[in-house]
């Protein structure tokens, strides 16, 4: 009885094996039909710049404060803005608030696209703004050029950064610190004179002084 039972169980045991193996058996097949892509429910890049940029007016900035300035402009749709020291001393406008519009790039009442960078040439409050924008020096070549009135900021940024370059008080002995704050008086090599590696010198006082 033993005997007969534990063939039974070797019997259905083989059977249930076979029909595991059955070679008739498939997995369940996948559809050949692919997911939809991104690029069926989106607009393609292609079509994305064909949409036309808007266009809108640029309002009058001048005789702003430069925060004011740049509020008013966001507000208009324009957000790519910049601005610069007008006075052409290559000071950095770190406290908007402290600063005033002089100039802009594009004049009131130009219609342009709303993407077109907005360029403000601002001086500090207390400042009177020039009758046009003063361009700092350009970059020096292979003559010296003339730095005589030109902040001690911008004439470094004209010469090679390599030039070794010495600054002092004109007036008096002061450590010159802020350089955008001081304008040159004197200068070694005199304008004109070829560049040719040897260093540079300058004598300097404060803006709202004169040079002795």
């Amino acid at each position: 009885m033993r005997t007969r039972t534990a063939t039974a169980a070797l019997v259905g045991l083989a059977t249930v094996t076979l029909l595991g193996c059955d070679p008739g058996t498939t997995a369940p097949q996948q559809t050949d039909t692919p997911p939809p892509t991104a690029a069926a429910s989106h607009t393609t890049p292609a079509e994305q710049d064909d949409k036309p940029v808007e266009r809108k007016k640029v309002p009058d900035f001048v005789g702003m404060g430069l925060q004011s300035a740049q509020d008013k402009a966001q507000a208009e749709g324009f957000y790519v803005l910049k601005s610069h020291d007008s006075a052409g001393r290559g000071r950095m406008q770190a406290l908007d608030r402290n600063w005033k519009v002089c100039s802009q790039n594009h004049a009131p009442g130009k219609t342009v696209p709303v993407d077109t960078a907005l360029d403000f040439g601002a001086v500090k409050l207390e400042e009177t703004c020039p009758s046009t924008d003063q361009q700092e020096p350009a970059p020096a070549g292979k003559s010296m050029p003339d730095f005589v009135g030109k902040s001690v900021k911008a004439a470094r940024g004209a010469l090679d950064s390599s030039t070794s370059l010495t600054v002092k008080d004109a007036a008096r002995d002061r450590m010159v610190l802020m350089e955008s704050n001081w304008k040159v008086c004197t200068q070694d090599p005199k304008a004109g004179a070829a560049l040719n590696g040897q260093p540079v010198e300058f004598t300097a006082v404060k803006f709202d002084e004169s040079c002795p």
